[in-house]
């Protein structure tokens, strides 16, 4: 059975997703967050939980010194500011691996143009929801799709209605692109595949789209030659977690918690035959 016909197998996914968090595990991949100031706490906790490193360093006068350090860079947007736009510039550039986080991408012409600047300089993922990949596609000169109605950093899509419009933006920029949703899809433009994993609750918990852009990025480190593979095992890990914790969480606060628990406490059984990942074309 060759590779192509592998990946049609759940099992093969399963066994993926282990590989790469117990690579991430083994290696605990150094991996720096230019993030939002909502997301900071739980996105550096959901690193420390699966194994990995986090540092949340953005000042500039350190980032070309520490950025080429890292095993792998992560931006996020959240918080944009005049003043972090070169920190965030200077690490993607510093030939690390990188993942970006374009959110609430339409909220305003500065936010947009700052997101198109930092696809030029080709993150090895774009993590979004389906309302932020459909405005970076509408305002891609290569991509022809649809325009976005804008909500906030909320998706006022589902992850389907972004998926053409996903694969326009893989192929025209070369990132791998990850629309999050009910289903989550990642394409590298060709393949597409769907990762399930997850519970709606996880929605209302501040920043856990930013979480898991961060925990992407910690799979890129140690997978830096598929990032397809990286993205869609990591969004499945992390929504694994999600089903665990809602087995004892009362609410969203609680579900935080037991999700971070959950993440740290997985094991080889419950990766390999829980995670839910399908190649879908």
């Amino acid at each position: 059975m060759d590779d192509g016909e592998e990946r049609k197998s759940p099992a093969w996914w399963g066994r993926r997703a282990w590989e790469l968090l117990s690579a991430v595990r083994a290696r605990a991949p150094l991996v720096q967050c230019i993030t939002n100031l909502v997301s900071m706490d739980i996105a550096a906790n959901a690193l420390l939980a699966a194994g990995a490193s986090p540092a949340m360093l953005h000042c500039i006068r350190e980032v070309p010194e520490f950025a080429p350090r890292c095993d792998s860079v992560c931006v996020n947007v959240g918080t944009l500011s005049e003043g972090w736009l070169p920190s965030m510039r200077a690490a993607a550039s510093a030939g690390r691996p990188w993942v970006l986080d374009p959110v609430a991408a339409a909220a305003s012409k500065f936010r947009m143009e700052a997101c198109l600047s930092l696809l030029d300089l080709r993150p090895a993922v774009v993590r979004g929801n389906a309302s932020e990949i459909l405005a970076l596609a509408s305002r891609s000169s290569a991509a022809a799709a649809a325009g976005s109605n804008f909500k906030g950093v909320d998706s006022s899509h589902d992850s389907g209605d972004a998926l053409q419009a996903a694969k326009a933006l893989a192929q025209s920029t070369g990132s791998v692109i990850a629309v999050s949703g009910a289903v989550d899809y990642i394409t590298d433009g060709e393949q597409v595949v769907g990762a399930s994993n997850g519970v709606a609750l996880m929605q209302k918990i501040t920043a856990t789209g930013c979480a898991v852009t961060a925990l992407i990025t910690a799979f890129v480190a140690v997978e830096p030659s598929d990032a397809l593979v990286a993205a869609a095992c990591a969004l499945a890990i992390f929504g694994l977690a999600g089903e665990i914790g809602m087995e004892s969480a009362k609410g969203p606060a609680s579900l935080r918690m037991h999700l971070i628990d959950a993440l740290y406490g997985l094991d080889e059984q419950t990766v390999t035959s829980r995670v839910k990942i399908s190649i879908e074309s």
